[in-house]
């Protein structure tokens, strides 16, 4: 079947925009990143569990390498043109109005921040460049994985063009990228030693490769690799997506090893530099889990995945303004943070707030952007 036949549509370009498996894992990425930051906030789960749930951004990234990838290649794959102008206006909408509000909250009323300082003047929030040369422990400081997000939806499209029709190319460049990573993570962890000697510095680790772009593509990479393979190599497609109802228990494993690898005394140069390549290949493998047609997740709704799903970019960015309420409420009426019903007013307060931005500024400008720059029937 041609892609162009005017009678039939090549499935690999038919709207799946509300996969329930998709949904899951975008509702499970934020609820574990909301408990992570709950945690460091004041608010920690039984067993520090709340430790490990820094690795919700990494499926995060994985799935947007694969969604916007996916956007962005369904047009290449039928020989049609990629409208840069359409795509970046669908970012600029999406993304843009809540982050403002949010920022705007963030400058303006002090006193509904989480820390004192904010993490960098304006100007570099406003250019998308506030996980440069970043530090923790500052306000807003989570806006950085949104920074990463920015810089890699603007290279992207350009990026993609300049691959099209040369795929020993397109094979060549995600691999220089990752092995280019695991190469530049060494490279800075040696740079960055702790005072002490042992291990690598958390200030230099948090700094120069934690936060910036240049050291957190694997998984976005990983993702585009995906969306390319779907859109290009079908059959290839269809074995992988066959093959991982058995390969998800080993991506879980390997997800845990490298958590594993950072549960030492002093940070290591090798957590450094393989906890983030190995975490991007087990979500990437949970996100081919997640759309096979062989997957439970992908025939059946968890019910209210699809709700937190929707609001999950809202409550990236209110979550910790509304647990730094939930402590101010904690402190004055002497609840224990640590308490159960702690733990659950965090999560309530978080995705009420999350709801509120939705519905009052996310969903209108989504609705304008159903209007203005509607998505083409071909792209995912």
């Amino acid at each position: 079947m041609r892609a162009n036949d005017p009678l039939q549509i090549d499935p690999r370009f038919q709207d799946r925009e509300r996969q329930p498996g998709l949904d899951f894992l975008r509702a499970l990425a934020i609820i574990i990143v909301v408990i992570y930051h709950a945690g460091i906030m004041g608010f920690p789960w039984p067993g520090r569990v709340h430790r490990w749930g820094w690795i919700g951004v990494d499926l995060f990234f994985v799935l947007s390498g694969y969604l916007i990838g996916g956007q962005l290649l369904a047009p290449l794959a039928q020989d049609r043109h990629v409208h840069l102008g359409r795509f970046f206006a669908r970012r600029a909408l999406r993304i843009l109005p809540a982050y403002l509000v949010v920022l705007a909250i963030y400058f303006l009323l002090p006193s509904w921040r989480e820390y004192p300082d904010m993490a960098q003047p304006l100007w570099k929030f406003l250019l998308s460049l506030q996980n440069i040369a970043l530090h923790g422990g500052t306000a807003f400081s989570h806006a950085w994985s949104l920074a990463v997000e920015d810089q890699f939806y603007l290279a992207l499209p350009f990026t993609l063009l300049l691959l099209n029709r040369r795929p020993r190319a397109a094979f060549i460049v995600p691999c220089a990228i990752i092995i280019g990573g695991i190469l530049l993570r060494t490279f800075l962890a040696w740079q960055n030693p702790a005072g002490d000697g042992n291990g690598v510095s958390f200030r230099g680790f948090q700094a120069w490769i934690y936060y910036p772009t240049w050291t957190r593509l694997d998984p976005l990479v990983l993702g585009v690799a995906l969306a390319a393979i779907e859109k290009f190599r079908p059959q290839w497609w269809k074995r992988l997506t066959n093959m991982s109802i058995f390969l998800w228990p080993p991506a879980i494993g390997l997800i845990a090893y490298a958590l594993w690898l950072g549960e030492t005394g002093d940070l290591t140069v090798t957590a450094c530099v393989w906890q983030f390549p190995l975490i991007a290949i087990g979500m990437a493998t949970l996100l081919l889990f997640a759309v096979s047609p062989r997957s439970p997740l992908r025939r059946f709704k968890i019910p209210g995945a699809e709700f937190i799903a929707s609001i999950a970019y809202s409550a990236y960015l209110v979550q910790k303004l509304a647990i730094h309420g939930v402590t101010q409420i904690c402190t004055t009426n002497n609840i224990d943070p640590t308490s159960g019903f702690a733990l659950v007013l965090v999560e309530v307060c978080v995705y009420l707030a999350a709801t509120i931005l939705f519905f009052a500024v996310e969903r209108p400008f989504l609705q304008l952007r159903h209007r203005i720059a509607r998505r083409e029937k071909s792209a995912r």
